[in-house]
């Protein structure tokens, strides 16, 4: 809201403190003045008026009822009365009938004669352009003048253009669908019938709220003039302007719901001013349509809740000074409790609280005392959920992983991609876009689409989510943890060390007895579309599944045109945190040495390295500390149908060093047993 310093100093009675002080005040205890610039003999306030204060504040009244408040000045409305005519009446010019009256709840009109329409005083036009609008001519100018003012948008029609016999009916109606109206800028548009529009006994004249239509425009002919001042439901202008895509002056002010009581006294302003500056005449009446009148609230405020909130005792000498700069009326006054009274411009005062805000920031909040609240040190409830959580997360980026945050939503291109049956997916009654058809039933498409993008920058990369799923057979929410891994390697090698990554991280979480199982889907299940064959697994604890491991499907990777092989994990992060425990079973390091011996075996392509561990573990018994797999191997020198698996072999005893030729018996023991199957070699 731009403000001139000299047109301010019109409603203030008293010393007003220089620009830049007065700009100060403001910021301090009312909006911010975002700019302060002089022109000429002038300064301008560029003042951010907050939405919560628009009905009252955009507008100079409003803005000196605050300057009066805070710098303890003497506020002045302009005083003025009206001269009307007793020889014409109002209802022999016109009559007005409002089809809509939600949408229009009070609607007060005058009419004028004998106006004399020309170029408005330079005084006038001089403000006005320091405010941005251009003048038109008088009777135009002094609306305006008086919508800044008082923050109550006019309009004026020429009577004599309006269609229909004397006395001229003036209807506020929705618009009809298909019609049309050119706007005084000659601007066409189409209405329908969300639009209000005020119209004659043919068609509309006005755009209800927003803009004059050039039919009834005031020139330079115009002797009879039907002013306007009405109050309008904000919801009604604001749609109307979003569909029309025209904001003005006036919408701006009609969509933060100006008080309806300010209709009169701004058309009473304007009558006067354009009596007193184009020589019109006042017709006797006026036509004032307001069915539900409103009336100021009150509130009661506790005068202990003063101090309990501001932290600082303020004296009721002091409030009531304060409430009667804010024009706020305590009607009374027992047992340490006012009764307030707020006039209809503070629409945002409803609460106790509001009003003690007024008191706080009339006296000063940057003079509140700065104290430590006291409270109970008490540490919160510990939420187990955020804590195992937090525990994970913390575990992946230990591991060199990247956290990603997604939509919940999934496109009906994405439900296509990742072969989600339609009943499996629970459709968003009202999407923001088409993006954001189903809420998401997985994390890994959205994920995949995160890698998709950043192969632009990036040729390796390993990223997770922790987010909630949702199913629609039977609909449920729940947690899932999901990562993705893309490396270098081969897709064998990333799957492998994405198997050794979920081993670290239930370990860290405490949760034992991890193995992995064949996927064995029903023809049902689509997720096994995910998945590439061979190179996919369940993830079981004792006989619990939560989650699964594999390598995507080429056929999925070629939709979404990544060349590369991706790995992913998915836990059922719900199952994962009732197994998660804090408690781990030490036991201390040996004091022998370890002895590591390697040992390849060639074995038919279907068996499972779990087949080969398990007869490694059980021949060599006790003594094996560890077994650990480090290739996986099919070349040329392989024989077709086979594999060569490389294994590291720990041995180690817990109260002696282990002789060379124990080692060696252990060793060959393995190998025995190894070759008990006739199809498996061990490679020497």
């Amino acid at each position: 809201m731009l403000i001139s310093y000299n047109w301010l100093k019109d409603y203030i009675k008293g010393k007003i403190p220089p620009a830049k002080k007065l700009a100060d005040l403001i910021t301090m205890h009312s909006f911010e003045v975002e700019e302060l610039r002089k022109i000429d003999n002038d300064w301008l306030f560029d003042i951010d008026v907050l939405p919560n204060r628009a009905h009252d504040c955009l507008s100079y009244l409003g803005i000196a009822r605050e300057c009066c408040a805070i710098a303890n000045l003497v506020y002045t409305p302009p005083v003025f009365k009206i001269k009307e005519d007793k020889n014409i009446k109002i209802s022999d010019f016109v009559c007005v009938e409002v089809k809509e009256k939600e949408l229009c709840p009070r609607y007060t009109a005058r009419v004028m004669v004998d106006v004399n329409v020309a170029s408005s005083p330079s005084w006038i036009q001089q403000r006005l352009k320091r405010m941005g609008l251009e003048p038109i001519n008088n009777v135009v100018d002094i609306l305006n003048y008086v919508m800044l003012e008082t923050g109550q948008p006019l309009h004026a029609f020429d009577l004599d253009k309006l269609d229909g016999k004397i006395p001229k009916k003036i209807i506020i109606r929705r618009a009809k669908k298909g019609e049309r109206i050119i706007t005084l800028d000659d601007k066409k548009f189409q209405l329908d019938r969300d639009i209000l529009v005020i119209s004659d006994s043919k068609s509309p004249v006005a755009v209800a709220g927003i803009k004059g239509g050039k039919k009834a425009q005031i020139s330079k002919s115009t002797r009879r003039i039907v002013i306007e001042a009405a109050n309008f439901q904000m919801k009604a202008i604001r749609r109307a302007r979003q569909k029309l895509n025209l904001q003005t002056d006036a919408s701006l002010r009609f969509e933060h719901e100006p008080d309806p009581n300010l209709t009169l006294f701004a058309i009473n302003r304007a009558c006067w001013l354009i009596q007193k500056y184009c020589k019109g005449k006042v017709a006797k009446g006026i036509i004032d349509f307001y069915p539900k009148k409103v009336v100021p609230k009150r509130i009661k405020l506790d005068l202990d809740q003063v101090e309990k909130i501001l932290g600082v005792k303020v004296s009721l000498a002091q409030i009531k000074r304060f409430f009667k700069k804010l024009e706020l009326k305590i009607l009374d006054y027992n047992k340490n409790t006012l009764l307030v009274e707020v006039p209809t411009f503070r629409q945002d005062l409803s609460i106790p609280q509001d009003l003690v805000e007024e008191i706080g920031r009339l006296y000063g909040f940057d003079k509140l005392p700065l104290v430590i609240p006291r409270v109970l040190a008490l540490p919160p409830e510990r939420n187990d959920s955020v804590f195992w959580e937090g525990m994970a997360k913390d575990i992946l980026k230990e591991m060199g992983f990247c956290e990603v945050y997604n939509y919940s939503f999934i496109s009906d291109q994405d439900a296509k991609c990742f072969s989600f049956k339609e009943k499996e997916l629970i459709e968003i009654e009202n999407p923001i876009s088409r993006e954001y058809k189903y809420l998401r039933p997985s994390l890994i498409p959205n994920l995949l689409k995160n890698v998709k993008e950043n192969l632009k920058y990036f040729s390796e990369m390993k990223i997770f989510e922790l987010g909630k799923i949702y199913k629609k057979l039977p609909i449920s929410e729940k947690r899932a943890l999901t990562g993705v891994i893309l490396t270098s390697g081969s897709g064998t090698q990333n799957f492998y060390y994405a198997k050794g990554i979920i081993d670290l991280l239930f370990a860290k979480l405490g949760i034992s007895n991890v193995w992995y199982d064949e996927v064995q889907p029903t023809p049902e299940e689509s997720k096994i579309s995910f998945w590439r064959p061979q190179r996919c697994a369940e993830i079981k604890t004792d006989h619990t599944e939560v989650g699964f491991i594999g390598e995507i499907s080429k056929k999925i990777l070629e939709k979404l045109k990544i060349s590369f092989s991706v790995v992913v994990f998915d836990l059922d992060f719900e199952k994962l945190q009732n197994l998660c425990c804090e408690e781990h079973e030490y036991q201390p390091i040996s004091r022998f040495p370890a002895a590591v011996r390697d040992l390849a075996v060639l074995v038919p392509r279907q068996i499972k390295v779990v087949e080969v561990l398990n007869k490694i573990n059980t021949a060599g018994g006790p003594l094996v500390r560890d077994v650990d797999l480090f290739d996986i191997y099919e070349g040329k020198e392989i024989p077709e149908g086979k594999k060569n698996l490389a294994f590291h072999i720990i041995y180690q005893a817990p109260d002696r060093t282990l002789r060379k030729e124990e080692i060696d018996e252990l060793q060959n023991k393995i190998i025995k047993a190894l070759e008990e199957n006739p199809e498996w070699e061990v490679r020497k």
